[in-house]
């Protein structure tokens, strides 16, 4: 069993042990906000399908406008018109024109057109104060060509892809099936939140908070019911647990006679690692019980959320085999010090904001892996390494917390 790695070593091997999974379901547009893409979308259409007008006009020919002008204007005669969905059926001719409304076809014969705010209308006919152009036609193809690729496997559906699909001709998109997480809280002293809570006992807060982790990262959340300090206690329950890609256990990885889900993996399991030179979240546990990659996230509150964001999201997005990373990294100046830990890299609760043309970062105040506020309060991490304390108004490296930016 390895112990003590540095963050990178303890990512390389979550990483390793993370399969991508293999099961594509088709889901309906609307249903599929958030799901990974599971296959190349090539579309199926042109866009536009024919040549159309970006503006409400008159489509006419450019060689009859071409001396059109406030002083000297041009009549043209109005043949009909073409709304959306309703094209002009006919040809345009020589001095002639067809008001024309945005997405409509451009009817046969025109090749320009004149913006209605340049016209003035008269009976059966339209004055130009100024010539057509052809820059208000968008061509057939100019948005999207029929059989080109535009949507890639592991691209995360967001509302503009989710457009893109449907302009593209797609009712349905094949999607990599949701990760099933199952969320386990161990230990005696931990209480389901609205029951009474008993002298030296804790509401599950870590269940909850890390269930939003997993649903922010892509994957379907299943909570389990929690355990006692039994190793047979654990066990029964993770074999009631059913089908899961990945289990998350909050507490009883550390050192402590009732640290249970160490005890059992050291007895039926393998553990890849113990322990991440990281602070918090030091006592971070990732192994293999009964072929089920599981992650042992520390029972301090802000430990299992900090651990769930530098391992868990990242071994999720391998699973739907994501395009994009999972963290972003910006650099911000610091409004407030930061203290180091003299050994270990720290990720410290913090604000980050947009302030005059570049980011802020400020602490949320005590970063006690105990002080769960501090993650509804902050928005960022900032990454310091061991040893290297950052000054009010150094430049820093910080992660946003997803959604921040």
């Amino acid at each position: 069993m390895k112990q003590n790695l540095t963050v990178e070593d303890a990512l390389e091997i979550v990483l390793q042990g993370a399969r991508p999974l293999q099961h594509i379901e088709h889901l309906p547009l609307a249903a599929s906000y958030g799901a990974v893409l599971g296959e190349d979308l090539r579309s199926r259409v042109n866009h536009p399908s024919a040549n159309d007008t970006a503006v409400d006009g008159y489509a006419c020919l450019e060689a009859d406008t071409r001396s059109a002008s406030l002083g000297n204007p041009v009549r043209l005669r109005v043949i009909g018109q073409s709304p959306a969905g309703k094209p002009f059926a006919g040809k345009i001719g020589p001095g002639e024109a067809v008001q024309v409304f945005t997405g409509a076809p451009i009817p046969k014969g025109a090749n320009a057109v004149i913006r209605v705010e340049d016209t003035l209308r008269e009976g059966d006919f339209v004055w130009l104060m100024k010539p057509a152009s052809a820059a208000d036609i968008r061509h057939q193809g100019d948005d999207l060509v029929e059989g080109q690729t535009y949507l890639h496997k592991g691209d995360l559906l967001t509302p503009g892809r989710v457009g893109l699909a449907a302009a593209m001709g797609y009712a349905t998109v094949p999607v990599v099936r949701r990760p099933r997480v199952g969320i386990l809280a161990t230990g005696d002293e931990v209480v389901e939140p609205g029951e009474p809570l008993p002298y030296g006992g804790v509401y599950n807060s870590n269940s909850y908070s890390v269930a939003g982790l997993v649903v922010e990262a892509g994957g379907e959340p299943i909570i389990l019911p929690r355990v006692s300090d039994s190793v047979e206690g654990l066990r029964t329950q993770l074999q009631r647990a059913g089908r899961l890609d990945l289990l998350l256990t909050t507490g009883g990885v550390s050192m402590g006679e009732y640290d249970i889900v160490r005890r059992m993996l050291e007895l039926e399991g393998e553990i890849h690692f113990w322990k991440v030179k990281i602070q918090p979240g030091g006592p971070l546990l990732f192994a293999t019980w009964n072929e089920l990659p599981l992650m042992g996230l520390p029972g301090n509150p802000v430990s299992a959320m900090v651990t769930f964001l530098l391992f868990g999201r990242p071994f999720l997005f391998r699973l739907l085999g994501r395009t994009d990373p999972p963290l972003s990294r910006v650099r911000a100046v610091a409004d407030t010090p930061f203290e180091a830990n003299p050994t270990r890299r720290a990720y410290r609760r913090a604000v980050l904001r947009w302030v005059e043309d570049r980011y802020h970062v400020s602490s949320t105040g005590s970063q006690s892996s105990a002080v769960l506020h501090s993650m509804a309060l902050g928005n960022a991490l900032v990454v310091l390494e061991a040893g290297l304390s950052a000054k009010q108004g150094q430049m820093v490296e910080v992660i946003p917390f997803p959604g921040a930016l």
